[in-house]
């Protein structure tokens, strides 16, 4: 009887010890999986370096913003200038228009022609 006993305890001893590695095995597959994933997503183009491209459009972008926002400002207080100013007024209207005041003459050169 205590041959079968210990056959039993032999047999469950080995099972355990081969689901045990099964389970290791398993599980050292699966996070393998996860590195391999990891390693291809991060490498593509919607990885790190899309993510780095897209941060340096976003400031190219920011500063572009800025400068218009700058020339805008710029471009309202010109036109101020101008709704408030007669004398602005009158010199915008001479060099758009090429108007000249009485007993003025105005000679145009075109520079294109040389």
């Amino acid at each position: 009887m205590w041959n079968i006993t210990y056959i039993q305890c032999y047999y469950c001893l080995s099972t355990t010890a081969m689901k045990i590695s099964i389970v290791r095995t398993a599980y050292a597959f699966i996070v393998l999986c996860g590195i391999v994933y990891a390693f291809v997503a991060l490498r593509g183009p919607n990885g790190i370096p899309g993510l780095l491209d897209k941060r340096r459009q976003v400031h190219e972008y920011e500063i572009s913003n800025e400068q218009l926002h700058r020339e805008i400002e710029q471009k309202q207080e010109r036109i101020q200038r101008l709704q408030n100013d007669p004398q602005e007024q009158e010199i915008e209207i001479r060099q758009r228009l090429k108007f000249a005041g009485p007993g003025e003459k105005i000679y145009i050169i075109d520079d294109k022609k040389k």
